[in-house]
């Protein structure tokens, strides 16, 4: 199944509904104004981003967008379109493959490559590509799906098993490799 986002309404995937092959996508032509707020709602002002004359010494040779401009749109699409509302974001691995400048047209495409019913944790693939086909970012993105009322929470027997001390914090359990240390 391929979901577009912008369809004008958000619905969220349930862990049972995901399947390993679900897709969803979204097109962004980048231009200067994107450039901007990123620079103003990161603080990142980095010159290379912001002043083409500078940018046009660095080993581009041309401004250059804020790579984690082009990792925000992985985000937009899990949090919108699959699993959609109400998922955890819990990492994400990000390779930046080549520059993204001005006037580029970037495709954004997740797609469910493995589910892990013990806590709900699906692994999404996470690529964008520009206007040429070539990638400029790929890697893999860890999350937790919600579920539906009345669905089965895999993860409840494993969370009793922490209730009871028989078992690690929640979070050194879904593999996020953090250890708080909280029980669930």
């Amino acid at each position: 199944m391929d979901i577009h986002a912008g369809k004008g309404r958000l619905e969220n995937r349930t862990f049972g509904e995901l399947a390993v092959g679900d897709t969803a996508s979204l097109v962004r032509l980048v231009n200067g104004d994107d450039i901007k707020l990123f620079a103003a709602m990161s603080g990142d002002v980095n010159p290379t981003h912001l002043d083409a004359k500078y940018a046009a010494t660095n080993v581009f040779g041309h401004v250059v967008i804020h790579g984690l401009w082009t990792g925000a749109l992985i985000s937009t699409l899990l949090g919108t379109e699959l699993p959609g509302p109400g998922t955890i974001y819990l990492g994400q691995d990000l390779h930046f493959r080549k520059p993204v400048a001005p006037g580029d047209t970037i495709t954004a495409r997740v797609t469910v490559t493995e589910k892990r019913p013990d806590g709900r944790t699906v692994l999404l693939d996470t690529r964008c590509t520009n206007q040429k086909g070539e990638e400029v970012l790929s890697g893999v993105a860890t999350v937790i799906a919600r579920i539906a009322p009345g669905e089965r929470d895999l993860g409840a027997a494993v969370d009793a098993a922490d209730r009871s001390g028989s078992s690690g914090c929640r979070c050194r359990r879904m593999g996020t490799g953090r250890q708080c240390g909280v029980r669930a």
